[in-house]
């Protein structure tokens, strides 16, 4: 398996979120007309909040990334016990309140695993054939014609990946500016979709189409330009129309948009301004076009537990494409599970059983996380944000397993 370096850390980097986020990076466009508030970062309706129950064992494991260097966290847990939310740490460096636990925050590439779904709809209704040739719906990019849909969906179509890319030798490719003093100075930086897949398309591939897995965001550059061609509509307007009206996701905003519409806990970024000297700086508002398609998507908890709980109990696909979005690659096996059609699928063992998955980092600040079981009766949806400090790397493997072994084990070891 490989992964671009725009996607991942190899498992870590300074940006202290990017742990969660390891293979996942995030962003996309801001559609013509949004309704996006010109006045402070914390303006816009607020979702509901809900009171939650009284589950120390929940509030203790999430304080627990806290403790270890994170700035902040908000989860929700929704399970056989009804549901859950809570938070720890700061909202905002310099303050104490905790993050909202009805705060909106950029999810990343959680926003692949809606795409995906629109793309198999697409698929069911006969206006999109998965294993066709993807230039037969995008001939302008003169694709190699071995790509087919599922490809993109399961990052094997070898595309570069325009974030940048590891060489042979461990050595990073760079390709737009995406991590850094240089992603910092650009981040308000637009792009459109189709210059992000010519960047990629005039670098070499990877590897020939369907021999290999690498997390690429080209492809699911691809796949919203796909689903805007063969619906004519924008992916802001289709996303509304199949998804977050008939869910009623109200406080979801696809594409996004360089403010967070509503109250919101604040993420910042750490980076080498000059040799030897870091700098700390609030990246809560950017501009997340440097990735259309791959992981713009702006939500909360109470959101993503309403979709991903809709998708896994039969709600949004037949069974038929639900079962291929579950079937691994054996090539992606990671810190996640393997990966899919825009979904990870994790076995925790006997006990504990599979689940399903896709997190996101939103390039710096922000990480979204989206766990549920297969029939959709149990969900955890959590946002964590970064501050000044660097967590311990080494930490983070066994912060995400008690997480999940807690909400999904019953906190079985």
């Amino acid at each position: 398996m490989s992964e671009s370096p725009g996607n991942t850390t190899r498992l870590f980097r300074p940006v202290a979120v990017a742990a969660l986020a390891a293979a996942l990076l995030a962003g996309a466009t801001t559609p013509a007309g949004a309704a996006v508030p010109a006045t402070a970062a914390d303006s816009g309706p607020a979702p509901k909040t809900t009171a939650g129950q009284d589950r120390p064992e929940l509030q203790k494991v999430i304080q627990a990334f806290v403790d270890t260097g994170f700035l902040g966290i908000q989860m929700r847990v929704n399970d056989e016990r009804g549901e859950w939310v809570g938070s720890a740490g700061q909202r905002k460096l310099g303050v104490s309140a905790k993050p909202p636990t009805n705060g909106l925050f950029r999810a990343g590439s959680v926003t692949k695993n809606l795409i995906a779904t629109v793309v198999l709809q697409q698929v069911a209704e006969g206006k999109i054939g998965l294993d066709r040739p993807v230039d037969d719906y995008l001939p302008a990019f003169k694709l190699d014609r071995r790509i087919t849909v599922r490809m993109l969906l399961q990052h094997t179509s070898g595309l570069y990946a325009y974030t940048g890319e590891f060489r042979p030798d461990g050595t990073v490719e760079p390709g737009i500016p995406a991590t850094g003093k240089e992603w910092v100075d650009n981040r308000f930086k637009s792009y459109t979709p189709e210059e992000l897949v010519r960047f990629s398309l005039s670098r070499p591939a990877r590897f020939k189409p369907g021999a290999d897995w690498s997390y690429s965001n080209t492809n699911y550059t691809l796949a919203q330009l796909l689903i805007e061609k063969v619906s004519g509509r924008s992916i802001a307007e289709e996303m509304k129309r199949r998804i977050l009206r008939p869910l009623k996701m109200r406080h979801t905003v696809l594409p996004g948009t360089t403010n967070i519409p509503g109250p919101h806990a604040h993420g910042y970024y750490r980076y080498e301004e000059a040799p030897g000297r870091w700098k700390v700086i609030d990246v809560s508002r950017q501009n997340p076009s440097m990735t259309a398609g791959a992981g713009d998507i702006i939500s909360t908890t109470e959101d993503l537990h309403t979709f991903f709980s809709a998708l896994n109990s039969g709600k949004l696909l037949p069974a038929k494409l639900l079962a291929e979005m579950r079937t691994p690659h054996p090539g992606s096996a990671g810190i996640f599970g393997s990966y899919g059609l825009g979904l990870y699928t994790q076995d925790l063992g006997p006990d504990c059983g599979t689940v399903l998955s896709h997190s996101g980092n939103a390039t710096g600040g922000y990480v979204g996380a989206m766990y549920g079981t297969p029939d959709g009766k149990k969900t955890l949806t959590a946002s964590i944000t970064d501050g000044d400090r660097t967590p311990d790397p080494r930490t983070f493997p066994k912060l995400l397993d008690d997480l999940l072994r807690q909400v999904f084990c019953g906190g079985q070891a």
